[in-house]
């Protein structure tokens, strides 16, 4: 069986429609049909971003729901079920508010997908729980899927709360939503990465105009806490100019705990795809942009590693 880990598609129906052609997929009037042999798998990250947010849709759960396919959970799915859930009210006279705030920030982030899919509308109360159907990671005999980092400590806090195939619940949303808490710490790992504190006093502004304290790392190197920042740093170059060159690394508490190989989308890579490690790849080279292309790993279930370059298959719209 070949699976094709398809990366984070944010709304480009167009280049999600190019590859699975690309990839010998068919249209059979209902979805598409995969190749004899082969099955498809997103890695999340389907929403936001572009101008095609219900058509990407429609094609992926169309193919989840001929049996043809999996997916895993996005940060932008969680995203969209925080932004539309309120928080419990303990308080009449307090005024309602979202898990995830409605700010400036969020709007932007978020602003493509409600410009198809009206906030409060029956086609938003729709895909939200589809969005619920989605499990926030997959394991398999041959290898191990999630959107942005296989962190089985994380996962085991997080399993608790979750159904029985590791999907969130409306209860598992309002825990994993509470900061400073446990479970809303394990769902950011899962599905933001690890991250590590910047020096004191400094912030770095994000591709999306927030101000973050923290930088995501590249958890997939070894030897993570006797790095510098700029040497494990998941970063624009722009922000990690703000950062002392011989800052280090400290206190990531983080091992990758498996012999599998780990697929993951999330992290807006460039270039040439290759693996990120012996056991880890990256499905996600920005398609999101007009020089991204979207991007596919063909895993061969009969022998998964190890992992290969000539393995990739990327769409190329241009």
């Amino acid at each position: 069986m070949i699976i094709d880990i398809i990366g984070d598609i944010h709304g480009y129906a167009d280049k999600l429609i190019g590859l699975l052609k690309q990839l010998g997929y068919n249209h059979n009037g209902e979805c598409f049909m995969p190749p004899d042999g082969h099955r498809a798998l997103f890695i999340g990250d389907l929403i936001d971003r572009g101008t095609q947010q219900v058509a990407t849709l429609e094609t992926v759960f169309a193919m989840l729901d001929a049996g043809v396919a999996d997916a895993v959970m996005g940060n932008h799915e969680y995203n969209a079920l925080t932004f539309a859930t309120l928080e419990p009210s303990h308080n009449n006279s307090n005024p309602q508010r979202y898990l995830r705030s409605h700010n400036d920030v969020h709007n932007h982030q978020h602003e493509a997908f409600l410009a198809e899919v009206p906030f409060g509308s029956k086609s938003h109360q729709y895909w939200l729980q589809r969005f619920y159907e989605i499990p926030l990671w997959l394991e398999t005999e041959y290898a191990c899927f999630v959107h942005a980092c296989w962190d089985v400590d994380s996962m085991a806090v997080l399993k608790p709360l979750l159904t029985a195939d590791n999907c969130l619940t409306p209860e598992a949303l309002l825990m994993t939503a509470q900061k400073h808490t446990s479970p809303y710490e394990a769902l950011e790992r899962v599905l933001k990465g690890v991250e590590t504190a910047l020096p004191d006093g400094l912030v770095m502004v994000d591709k999306d105009g927030a101000e973050r304290t923290q930088v995501r790392v590249r958890w997939w190197l070894d030897e993570l806490n006797s790095q510098t920042i700029h040497q494990i740093a998941r970063a624009p170059n722009s922000g990690l100019a703000q950062i002392p060159v011989d800052a280090m690394a400290e206190n990531i508490n983080f091992a990758l705990k498996t012999h599998k190989p780990v697929f993951v989308g999330h992290y807006w890579l460039t270039g040439e795809p290759e693996p990120l490690s012996i056991q880890v790849i990256c499905t996600d080279y920005s398609a999101a942009v007009d020089s991204g292309y979207l991007t596919c790993y063909q895993l061969d279930t009969e022998q998964s590693l190890p992992l290969k370059a000539a393995n990739f298959v990327q769409y190329r719209h241009d």
